[in-house]
């Protein structure tokens, strides 16, 4: 079954394809205005003249409200993933400060700092992060986890 996309979505990729071609007839000499293309592709022909002058297109680059770089999120994904693999999976707070001590490291004065949503906002972004909470050890249950009496327990049954 075909992907079902928004009609905006597929506005905008039936718009880039039209400037893609657009842009290579330009190229290729078969056109000899911007603006001439523009209305032959109904097209603005702002949009045709800023990707003729190599402006990328909007889904083509990173956001503007990112305040790390996609490395230091890869390196604080990493860094989450390493401490859940060793059992001591850091709380939102914790991921907050690291992102915090990863923009102090830049060495801008005063050093930016995120908000208090933006870890909950990083893992609902990362496919690869999801949160879980996790339940008190019951005391009760631990003193009874004596491996002798375990197996003795077991030998029984």
């Amino acid at each position: 079954m075909p992907l079902i996309r928004a009609k905006s979505s597929q506005k905008s990729a039936n718009q880039e394809g039209k400037v893609l071609l657009a842009l290579d007839d330009i190229k290729n000499g078969r056109i000899k205005s911007i603006r001439a293309a523009a209305k032959l592709y109904d097209i603005p022909h702002t949009t045709l003249a800023d990707r003729a002058k190599g402006v990328l297109a909007r889904v083509d680059y990173r956001p503007t409200g990112h305040k790390l770089t996609q490395l230091e999120e890869d390196s604080l994904t990493e860094w989450i993933l390493s401490m859940d693999s060793r059992g001591a999976a850091p709380r939102p707070a914790t991921v907050g400060d690291m992102a915090n001590i990863l923009l102090a490291a830049r060495g801008n004065n005063p050093s930016p700092t995120v908000g208090k949503n933006w870890p909950s906002n990083f893992i609902k972004r990362r496919d690869e992060l999801r949160t879980r909470f996790s339940r008190r050890y019951n005391y009760q249950r631990a003193l009874n986890e004596d491996p002798k009496s375990l197996r003795e327990w077991f030998a029984t049954v």
